[in-house]
């Protein structure tokens, strides 16, 4: 007999550890699994509270919707009860009146928006209704096993539900017993649809219906579920309920609810069949008012068991997270050893980025110091350009000066002969003793010397140089500019129209004179060839800027020379008459006062110069 080897004590000792290891599993799992268990429990609790509360809301709102529904025709079949045709119809009826009232009752339906309006005399017969011109017309129909008839012929408000026997319509039927006096002489009888309820619900993704009081669905958003029973029917209500012709020839099956639990009064769990597969809802209900009505609202508890299935596991993967945070804490010493040879690590690469930053910091320095010698650079050459601009202007000022020198010579000659002529008429009236007439001689003499002092004047002032940016006036620089161009305002016989008001502008006086000049001039040189010259001078206030516009009904400027108006020494003049500078400088002049000059070209003709400038700036406190 063959002895087996006895068990080594490494042996023993594995065995206990492989359980206590097996154990620590089996109690880990079972830890996550409660876990997870409690708190899709809850999360499912809390969920469907929370469902049933909105569901509450919803029930709420669309009750009072289909409330709102159903009464707002309710006074519509007393109305008839005003007509006076339908009354003498019901009394003596006639071909000439039954017309009379299908008319009217066809006008009604279509204002009102129902689906049919129509009289029953004491028979129940349909003696006029507002399809009458129809092929499925009700007209002469027997309607006396209508409940609603039933119901207004003695007296009572007549409610009804139900699918015409004669268009196979669904519709509801509100019903009003006609009086002459104290007795009934009629009914009339409102269909209306409430398939709208139907397409709100749909468009809002709402499942929902309605049940009447034979238990039968009405209205519902799943077209499927309409005409079925939300409870069982025996044979003789299927019997009475086919024979009254209420639902036309439904089968009226029996709506399927499979698991049905009670939550609360009114709230039920239960599962439905859409589409071939069962669905879990939460079925809750209420009666409508003032009907035998109920309004069943189903809100799916998918959505919510896959939160509450989210929830449970959200809690498994934390208490398996709790569970590795525990065994990482078991490796703390491990982790220590790792982060100090990691601070280390850390250490010397902020050591090294240190080192970098530093460099890069010296590398700025540079380039800052490159930066602002480049800005010292431009300041000078902005200094120099500035200066050369200045002396663009003067020379500017210089050509406009020399192109008017002759208009100015002629427009002083003027005067000094006239001079010439009263000075020596005064002597000789002064010898002859004729005081009255040298005195007046003499009075002209000084008037005409104040002129050419004038003339010579702003001549003067246009020649200088500019100073500084300060305020100008900008009737006194039009008055300057004019009387600069009055020798060619004279020859030319040009109409000039003032449509601005007076008003202080933020730039130098001299320069706005210069920039007018230059615009008068360049419209006069464009009326040269019409007789009727006119030229416009408008202004206008826009925000902060005031704009005022120069135009000339002249020939306008041609589309191929419009984009080069405002380039230097660009000109359209003969060489003798202009240097291509004036509309550069202007425009120039306007920009550094913080405005612009722009040009448009009228539909009407001629051209418009828009000259934009800043009000001055209000002193600081």
């Amino acid at each position: 007999m063959q002895c087996l080897p006895a068990p080594s004590r490494a042996d023993l000792t594995v065995k206990p550890r492989l359980l206590r290891h097996l154990s620590l599993i089996l109690l880990f799992l079972l830890l996550v699994l409660g876990c997870g268990y409690a708190a899709y429990h809850i999360s499912d609790r809390a969920g469907i509270r929370a469902l049933a509360e909105n569901g509450e809301r919803q029930l709420e709102l669309n009750a009072r919707a289909v409330e709102s529904e159903i009464t707002k025709y309710t006074y519509l079949p007393s109305l008839l009860e005003l007509e006076g045709n339908v009354s003498r119809l019901l009394l003596a009826p006639t071909a000439y009146r039954r017309h009379h009232v299908n008319m009217y009752l066809q006008g009604l339906n279509e204002r009102s928006g129902s689906l049919a309006i129509y009289v029953l005399d004491l028979d129940g017969r349909v003696i006029a209704t507002s399809n009458w011109d129809e092929a499925d017309s009700y007209l002469g129909e027997d309607l006396s096993f209508r409940a609603y008839y039933q119901d207004a012929i003695k007296g009572r408000p007549g409610r009804f539900y139900g699918i015409g026997s004669t268009t196979g319509e669904p519709g509801y039927y509100l019903a009003h017993g006609l009086r002459e006096g104290n007795r009934i002489i009629g009914v009339a009888v409102v269909k209306v649809r409430l398939d709208a309820l139907e397409e709100r619900w749909q468009r809002a993704l709402l499942e929902a219906y309605v049940s009447d009081e034979n238990g039968i669905i009405i209205l519902a958003s799943d077209p499927m579920v309409r005409l079925k029973s939300v409870r069982p029917l025996d044979d003789a209500t299927k019997e009475h309920l086919a024979r009254s012709l209420q639902y036309h020839w439904a089968a009226l099956e029996e709506l399927q609810l499979f698991n049905r639990s009670p939550l609360d009064e009114g709230i039920e769990q239960v599962s439905f069949a859409t589409a071939g597969a069962p669905a879990n809802y939460l079925l809750q209900t209420r009666r409508l008012e003032d009907t035998p009505w109920h309004l069943t609202l189903l809100s799916p508890l998918q959505e919510q068991r896959s939160a509450a299935m989210s929830h449970g596991m959200l809690a498994a993967v934390a208490a398996a997270l709790l569970a590795f945070l525990l065994i990482a804490w078991n490796e703390r010493r491990k982790v220590i050893a790792t982060r100090l040879a990691a601070r280390e690590a850390l250490q010397a690469a902020n050591d090294e980025l240190e080192r970098k930053i530093t460099e890069r910091t010296a590398d700025l320095q540079a380039s800052n110091e490159r930066l602002q010698a480049e800005v010292r650079e431009r300041q000078q050459a902005e200094t120099t350009l500035r200066q050369a601009q200045d002396e663009l202007v003067q020379a500017g000022k210089l050509a406009v000066i020399g192109q008017m020198s002759t208009s100015i010579a002629h427009e002083l000659n003027q005067p000094l002969a006239a001079l010439r002529t009263l000075s020596a008429n005064a002597v000789r009236f002064l010898q002859r003793g004729a005081l009255d007439v040298a005195s007046s001689n003499l009075q002209n003499i000084a008037e005409l010397v104040d002129r050419m002092g004038k003339i010579t004047g702003s001549l003067r002032a246009f020649a200088r140089r500019s100073g500084d940016q300060g305020e100008a006036s900008l009737q006194q620089a039009v008055d300057a500019a004019l009387l600069l161009l009055h020798p060619r305002l004279q020859r030319t016989r040009v109409q000039i129209h003032h449509t601005f008001t007076e008003t202080r502008l933020n730039i130098e006086q001299i320069r706005l004179e210069q920039i007018l000049v230059n615009l008068i001039s360049n419209a006069l040189d464009a009326l040269q060839p019409q007789t009727d010259r006119q030229i416009w001078l408008s202004g206008s206030r826009e925000a902060e800027h005031y704009q005022l516009e120069v135009r000339d009904n002249g020939p306008g400027i041609a589309p191929e020379t419009r984009a080069h108006l405002f380039e230097p020494f660009f000109t359209t003049k003969p060489g003798e008459q202009g240097l291509g500078l004036g509309l550069t400088l202007s425009a120039s002049l306007a920009a550094a006062a913080g405005g612009s000059l722009t040009v448009r070209h009228p539909e009407e003709g001629g051209t418009a110069f828009v000259l934009s400038l800043p009000y001055p700036r209000e002193p600081q406190a």
